[in-house]
């Protein structure tokens, strides 16, 4: 049996949903992820890579989503070697952290980047027990490069996952290039790791990997980062302008068969949208991008006769 494709987007808070998407009287933290969730079955938590997670507030989530509904949780900037300002760990681990001129947390130890994965593992539990955890997602900045010392670091990083399973995102092309793709992927097979397969702009900065189709576990994860080659690499332009794009059904369509191929290999598929803001519509309203091509790829491969769930 092929797997259905579930669909959804990368946080269900972004300013664009908030402002575009749900309808007036939506308005908080509760009723907002209860309507995100009878729309899509799916979606990725995007706050966590700015703070541990609280397991008051991963109850939360558990509770106010359906059974089947599945979350994906992005790790913490320190797990996964992002510049993190002091003030961003917990108080009490902040003693042991060495800070660089610009307030940041400098080369922390094993030893600290270990207890940060614990209590993120730790905080979880609401949602693993709830059978809601997806998996986890390690999304590595553009200068961690294909060589040893990264593939010892990710290896150990997994290890710290205490068995919830990795999604790992590479940001930096040699990973992927055709010297290395195949090493790649086999290195993430081994670990038991999902490949996170990426849509972006198609050119050769150095900070953007080629979209490669593969299966490396039996959870398969796309992230649709859109393809705005002119804002991607702009100097002092925000996350919020790099995934600035809507994209059109025949960009969507390009999807078709290589999520049925995904979906005859796999046991779970899952495609999430990561662009953020808000795009005119033909009638002069605004939508916002991500839960607009959200809907449009689930109608497009059903009647493509992908399933969908």
């Amino acid at each position: 049996m092929s797997a259905p494709v579930r669909i959804g987007t990368c946080s269900w808070a972004d300013e664009a949903l908030t402002k575009h998407w749900y309808p007036k009287g939506v308005s908080s933290a509760e009723e907002r992820l209860r309507y995100y969730a009878d729309h899509f079955s799916t979606v990725e938590v995007d706050s966590t890579y700015y703070r541990l997670p609280d397991e008051t507030m991963v109850r939360n989530w558990a509770d106010r989503t359906p059974e089947a509904f599945v979350m994906h949780v992005k790790a913490f900037g320190v797990m996964t070697r992002h510049p993190v300002k002091l003030e961003q760990l917990p108080p009490d681990l902040r003693e042991a952290a060495d800070v660089d001129d610009k307030g940041r947390v400098n080369r922390p130890s094993r030893e600290l980047r270990g207890e940060v994965f614990a209590r993120f593992h730790q905080a979880l539990e609401p949602l693993r027990s709830a059978g809601k955890l997806g998996g986890i997602l390690l999304q590595f900045p553009s200068y961690v490069v294909a060589k040893d010392l990264s593939r010892d670091y990710l290896a150990w990083a997994v290890e710290q996952l205490g068995g919830d399973r990795p999604l790992v995102e590479f940001r930096h092309r040699s990973w992927l290039d055709e010297d290395n793709r195949e090493a790649t992927l086999s290195f993430l097979e081994e670990l038991g790791a999902t490949h996170v397969v990426v849509d972006a702009p198609k050119t050769e900065a150095k900070n953007l990997v080629p979209t490669v189709v593969a299966a490396t576990s039996s959870l398969a994860y796309v992230r649709m980062h859109g393809r705005n080659a002119g804002t991607w690499n702009v100097r002092g332009g925000s996350a919020s302008d790099r995934f600035d794009y809507l994209y059109s059904d025949e960009e969507l369509e390009e999807w078709v068969e290589p999520l049925r191929e995904l979906s005859d290999r796999s046991d779970e598929v899952y495609v999430l949208f990561n662009n953020n803001r808000w795009s005119k519509a033909p009638g002069g309203e605004l939508w916002a991008q991500a839960p607009t091509n959200s809907s449009a790829l689930r109608e497009i491969l059903a009647r493509s006769g992908v399933p969908t769930g």
